[in-house]
């Protein structure tokens, strides 16, 4: 008699919905917007062909983990928060326009070793941020693994599983979206860039 096969697998990075933008406030400490949080709904019905029974855990920051608390309510998901899963570390940094904050974001990019802004190099937060979703994938071997967090810490870790140009990913990450990622091999099964929007992979991979 054939055994069953295993459900399938996935590491699904998702990036918050809009956050309410304060320049007198840390992005770190920003909430989800008002249109931020009627786009989460919209964001757990993407995410239901992948959510049964899966495991649900989110950055500290306010933006992400109202993200997660709303998707879980969809989804009838409990939400664990950990720490490490926040953005790059930018205390410290005014608020910069948008050709300003580019030119740091490709600077960060390009030079991954030098402190370009903020407290951490781009290879520092990547391997802060890995440390934590690869001990949460082997607490979940068995499961699904959603983690609700920030664009440019998915961006340095989809790149290093898989290849993929850290720098080509960040600019097509929408607020929200996600990247779906197969257990064990961690080959890119789907990139949503925008929630509405439909898969995206291909495109994101050839550039």
């Amino acid at each position: 008699m054939t055994e069953p096969a295993d459900p399938p697998r996935h590491l699904i990075l998702v990036k918050h919905a809009l956050p309410a933008i304060d320049a007198q406030v840390p992005a770190a400490g920003w909430p989800l917007s008002e249109e931020g949080r009627e786009q989460c709904p919209v964001l757990a019905r993407s995410l239901s062909p992948f959510a049964a029974g899966a495991a649900l855990v989110s950055s500290e920051e306010p933006k992400a983990h109202e993200t997660a608390l709303l998707v879980g309510t969809a989804l009838g998901l409990p939400v664990e928060t950990r720490p490490g899963l926040h953005e790059h570390d930018r205390s410290g940094v005014p608020f910069l326009g948008d050709g300003a904050w580019r030119a740091a974001i490709d600077r960060f990019f390009a030079e991954p070793d030098r402190l370009v802004f903020g407290r951490e190099t781009a290879n520092e937060a990547a391997t802060r941020f890995a440390r934590v979703v690869d001990g949460l994938l082997a607490e979940n071997l068995g499961r699904t693994l959603i983690v609700v967090a920030h664009g440019t810490v998915i961006s340095l870790y989809v790149a290093a599983k898989t290849g993929l140009s850290a720098a080509g990913l960040w600019p097509h990450l929408g607020l929200p979206s996600f990247v779906v990622l197969d257990r064990p091999g961690m080959a890119i099964n789907t990139i949503v860039e925008r929630i509405g929007d439909g898969p995206a992979a291909e495109d994101i991979r050839a550039r």
